[in-house]
């Protein structure tokens, strides 16, 4: 979908009145449904003015453009895209265009630019639009029938070449060319060899028809590149009700096929149980057989390490690895699967959408787009994950929504525990510890007595002696290991700059103090970046919290129980005036009981070989090293 379509004359002369940011910015906020920034308004009224008259200028007024044509299930925005057909072959043309206002950059390599101004480094233009390109005919099937239909350019128009010479560190290919303010002429002769500026007004309305009534989903050619990428580089057993699962989705899949019945497959598991292994081992297959099929989950950091780890650095493959809020406007059965995993992250929010572009607006909600958008949707999560208001990815909800989309539902319940060593016993410990189950707290050593049972679970009396055992476990015993805590310290931004920032020590204790793992978006010397605390190994020394603990593992678990879940007596208090979770925070009573106590479960089944406890709190780390023992 795009903010606005029309020939590039009667843009030009929208822009020159001043209308058509005007225009853009109310289409967005019908759309998008925010207002835009200052700076993007800026671009509009700039960027696009000069592009446009120099369309006009060069003999392509009457072609028609779309400008801020959104991709397909995906946040990312295309800034011009010019619609047409080929001057040779009168085959249909397009030519995706990104406006920079840059007049200077201060140096660039072939991915990335350093600009005055930017605080950190930025996507080098070109390499941007390139993949723009890849990716609107990855996921567009009928694209791939027509050869040489996309092209790219970025074009920085308040630039001349010397000035951004850093920039040509690039090789020019069909997807990614460079023009600036002294080249102009020769971008024109770029568009007019791959648009025709007399295929007349009809012909480069239907190229644009086309373009936004293109079925979308992954193409043949991407879906065996994940598969061999996914298959070669992951090697799984699937055991007893693992194997269930993965044949119920590939049964329900040839019964689309055959029957068009849409089955709705629920996976319900607990912590490292397999299911993100069920979800790796079924989007091989289907990749591999060719059908469309995505993996979507809710968090970011589970998001972005799948796409390191299973896309293995292939940004084509990494594309199949998306955000549950990425399918807000996508149509009916695009896909024939969508794996959502970690599905009790999905949010009780909803989307204007239309079926068609005639019809009127309609209310849907996440869990309602995810069930339209593929004939058979998988959902694998645990209940007792959900750690924040709003997200609503249980068996219930999702088996109402089902029943209201007219699907059939089929469930297995994973039993065997694949994290935490391989110790059903942790898991009952976990909810017995945090009266998550009927039974009483027991200690570690009375619930395992006579059991041959390996997983460690032993308490520290500070936070020092916590940090020295993950240290020693970490060196010694072999393995990764990360401290997580309660969310109940302020987080910091970075101080200083250059090789100077650094994190602020907000987890203060007794004296002792560290820092939270970084915030999103900040770029730290000798720190990951706060999706990858878990799984790089310079996350050790930062202490991670919810957001970036959950849906990772690591070898050894350390857990800081805060003032927010405190021990009194028989019973646990959830205490909401010390979290700093504003979100959190704001829930009600009964339901911040539950979100910390789901919050602390997380915490403590991170662990595959060994889990240690601290409290800040007296009472509760009496309480725990008793429990431990």
């Amino acid at each position: 979908m795009a903010l606005v379509q029309g020939n590039a004359r009667d843009l030009w002369n929208a822009a020159e009145s001043g209308e058509l940011a005007k225009l853009m910015s109310e289409q967005a906020l019908l759309q998008w449904e925010q207002r835009v920034g200052t700076s993007e308004l800026a671009s509009w009224r700039h960027s696009l003015l000069q592009f446009l008259h120099d369309l006009v200028d060069g003999g392509l007024g009457e072609v028609e453009v779309l400008l801020e044509h959104q991709l397909p299930n995906s946040p990312k925005r295309m800034d011009v895209v010019v619609c047409g057909v080929h001057p040779q072959t009168g085959a249909l043309s397009y030519v995706v265009v990104e406006l920079k206002q840059w007049s200077r950059v201060e140096n660039a390599t072939e991915k990335l630019v350093a600009i005055s101004g930017y605080k950190d480094a930025i996507l080098h233009p070109v390499e941007q639009v390139s993949w723009y390109c890849q990716y609107l005919i990855d996921m567009t099937p009928e694209l791939v029938d027509i050869p040489d239909a996309v092209h790219g350019i970025a074009y920085l128009h308040n630039a001349r070449s010397a000035d951004v010479e850093e920039l040509n560190k690039y090789e020019p290919t069909d997807f990614g060319r460079l023009f600036t303010k002294d080249s102009k002429s020769e971008m024109v002769e770029y568009l007019r060899m791959r648009v025709d500026p007399a295929c007349g007004r009809e012909r480069s309305v239907e190229a644009v028809d086309r373009l936004l009534n293109f079925k979308h989903a992954p193409t043949k050619p991407l879906l065996q590149l994940a598969a061999a990428e996914i298959r070669g580089r992951q090697q799984f057993v699937l055991l007893d009700e693992q194997r269930v699962a993965y044949e119920l989705v590939m049964n329900a899949v040839e019964r689309a096929h055959e029957k068009k019945t849409r089955t709705v497959v629920v996976v319900l598991g607990g912590p490292g149980s397999g299911k993100s292994v069920i979800a790796l081992s079924v989007l091989g297959e289907l990749a591999g057989r060719g059908l469309r099929v995505n993996h979507a989950t809710g968090s970011r950091a589970f998001t972005k390490t799948m796409r390191r780890v299973a896309g293995a650095g292939d940004v084509r493959v990494e594309s199949i690895f998306k955000y549950f809020y990425d399918y807000k406007k996508s149509a009916r059965g695009e896909l024939d699967v969508l794996i959502c995993d970690e599905a009790h992250r999905i949010r009780n929010d909803s989307d204007y959408w239309r079926p068609e572009p005639s019809m009127p607006w309609k209310s849907r909600r996440q869990i309602e787009q995810l069930l339209d958008v593929a004939w058979v949707p998988v959902f694998l999560l645990d209940e007792r994950q959900l750690v924040r208001p709003g997200e609503m990815g249980s068996l219930a909800e999702i088996e109402a929504a089902a029943a209201g989309a007219g699907c059939k539902v089929r469930v297995v319940r994973l039993d065997g525990q694949f994290r935490c060593g391989g110790s059903d016993l942790y898991e009952a410990w976990v909810q017995r510890l945090l009266q998550l189950d009927s039974q009483p707290p027991v200690s570690w050593s009375q619930l395992t007595a006579d059991l041959n049972d390996s997983f460690v679970v032993c308490s520290a009396n500070s936070p020092t002696a916590l940090e020295t055992w993950l240290a020693h476990q970490h060196e010694h015993e072999s393995g990764t290991a990360r401290m997580a805590a309660g969310f109940c310290w302020d987080w910091s931004d970075p101080v200083g700059r250059g090789n100077q920032k650094r994190l602020v020590d907000d987890v203060q204790i007794d004296g002792w103090s560290r820092p939270w793992n970084a915030k999103p978006g900040n770029d730290v010397p000798g720190v990951p970046d706060s999706d990858y605390w878990a799984s790089d190994e310079r996350g050790f020394g930062q202490v991670g919290c919810i957001y970036s603990a959950q849906g990772f593992e690591y070898d050894w678990a350390g857990v800081v129980f805060g003032p927010d879940l405190v021990r009194r007596g028989d019973r646990w208090e959830a205490r909401q005036e010390p979290s700093w979770d504003s979100r959190v925070k704001s829930a009600s009573e009964s339901d911040f009981d539950d979100l910390i106590r789901n919050t602390y479960k997380v915490l403590l089944t991170r662990g595959m070989k060994g889990a240690c406890v601290y409290s800040t709190d007296p009472e509760t780390q009496a309480f725990l090293e008793k429990m431990a023992r």
